[in-house]
């Protein structure tokens, strides 16, 4: 009888050594063995994306949703111009056919600062509200997830979320209410991240929050909202999507990585190219090289529009994961340090540059640094964007997609470098100094960089052309 046990154990065994490993099949467990969860470079990404409806007029549906949530109390957040815009009317029209309680916020200021984060946060806190939509740009949507988080938090300091090291870098651990998100722009792709920018006015830089735990529970893609955008806010936010897509196919390898988290939820939000993010970023690139120009000489062409912004989406899934690196990391103290310049376009009260220009303007220097290491990616985006590359040197990838990006800024009267901003290489130690904080992204650039690199760097995207 034990002998029969025994055979029975040992079959048993080889049957489990036998067994499919894929986890559709496999009944077996232990099967992976446990490995260190410290060590110097990651060995780990994952993906973190918004749910994501798109569609023409699918912003009729946000009353009907928030009905399925069970929402009582409602905060919907916009700001002034847009709340007498048509994507706004479409959200009211909603919420008013289901019944919804609802709330309007619409003081968020374009470009938003810490203040500003703390006006809407307060007033989240005081509304009490169990679920939020936010209609709008980048802005807006930004705005509303740190309302949502800090109402959520209501014993949080300020800075416990802000990203390290100007803020404690605090991972959230609260739960969140839903949050609806209905981009009016084809830019930003804040309706998959889990990131919300701001600048931080005592140390004139951008920085923000990057947490999983704030990306928008759904982002309602609807291309109707793109037909009322101005020219150059079609180019800016046109701009950003192409450095998205671009510093996120670029970035750091996540293996390489460092510190691995010793716990998942200390993982960043942005973890460096990856497989997957690397799909969604090519796909934003090929889009942006089809019909930027499209949409941005023609507001009446539909199927443009409508491709940036489901481009806008893409890039954000790709660099909501992976990241970007020095194009964003410089961009924020050239937000910051505005002088006087107003972009055409905008109707704002405040001197300003907007997002999507500050980082494409130094793209062209950027990517000629970066190209030496996976000189390949810079070569194969440089191709994407339209340079025949038949005969291209390796070496000279860096070059060849500065020059490609020259171009397509020139095609479309983009300013003339920093210098047509109102800089000068007199504000470059200010502009490097409000860059070496943006260490959450500067640590993804595939290449590593000193104070040195930035001044030139900065030195270089002072004129383009």
């Amino acid at each position: 009888m034990a002998a029969g046990r025994d055979r029975a154990v040992s079959l048993l065994r080889q049957l489990q050594r036998a067994a499919c490993w894929c986890p559709t099949h496999s009944h077996t467990y232990s099967q992976v063995p446990e490995r260190a969860t410290l060590r110097n470079t990651d060995y780990a990404f994952e993906m973190a994306i918004s749910n994501i409806r798109y569609g023409e007029g699918v912003t009729k549906e946000i009353g009907m949703d928030l009905q399925n949530l069970g929402a009582k109390r409602v905060c919907l957040m916009t700001d002034r111009n847009l709340s007498q815009l048509p994507p706004v009317d479409a959200v009211l029209n909603s919420l008013t056919k289901s019944g919804i309680n609802f709330q309007m916020y619409d003081n968020v200021r374009v470009e938003p600062t810490d203040q500003s984060f703390l006006d809407a946060i307060e007033f989240a806190k005081k509304g009490e509200f169990d679920a939020y939509v936010a209609v709008g740009g980048g802005s807006v949507i930004d705005t509303c997830k740190a309302a949502n988080l800090y109402a959520s938090s209501p014993t949080s300091d300020f800075l416990d979320y802000v990203n390290a090291p100007i803020g404690k870098g605090k991972a959230v651990t609260v739960p969140l209410k839903p949050l609806i998100a209905v981009p009016t722009t084809a830019g930003t792709g804040s309706e998959t991240t889990g990131v919300a920018i701001f600048d931080f006015k005592e140390l004139k830089v951008k920085t923000g929050i990057a947490s999983r735990a704030i990306k928008p529970t759904l982002g309602i893609i609807d291309p109707l909202h793109t037909l009322s955008m101005p020219e150059r806010i079609v180019a800016n936010s046109g701009f950003d999507v192409l450095c998205h897509a671009l510093e996120s196919y670029t970035a750091l390898p996540y293996k390489m990585r460092s510190p691995c988290p010793s716990n998942p939820i200390n993982r960043p939000a942005y973890q460096g190219s990856n497989p997957i993010s690397d799909v969604w970023a090519l796909h934003a690139l090929r889009i942006v090289a089809k019909y930027l120009k499209r949409a941005i000489r023609n507001p009446e062409d539909r199927e443009a529009r409508a491709n940036m912004h489901l481009a806008s989406a893409f890039a954000g899934i790709g660099f909501g994961n992976a990241g970007v690196h020095l194009c964003h990391g410089m961009s924020y103290p050239i937000s910051g340090l505005v002088k006087t310049y107003k972009p055409k376009d905008y109707n704002v009260d405040h001197s300003l540059v907007p997002h999507g220009l500050s980082v494409v303007l130094t793209s062209p220097a950027v990517f000629a640094f970066t190209a030496q290491v996976h000189p390949e990616r810079h070569l194969e985006a440089a191709e994407i964007l339209g340079a025949d590359i038949r005969t291209a040197r390796i070496k000279d990838a860096g070059l060849i997609l500065a020059d490609t990006l020259r171009k397509f800024l020139f095609d479309l009267n983009v300013d003339d470098g920093l210098a047509a901003i109102g800089y000068s290489k007199a504000d470059i130690p200010a502009l490097v100094k409000g860059t070496l904080p943006q260490e959450r992204v500067t640590k993804l650039s595939p290449r590593p960089q000193t104070e040195e690199d930035l001044s030139a760097l900065f030195e270089a995207s002072m004129k383009l052309y």
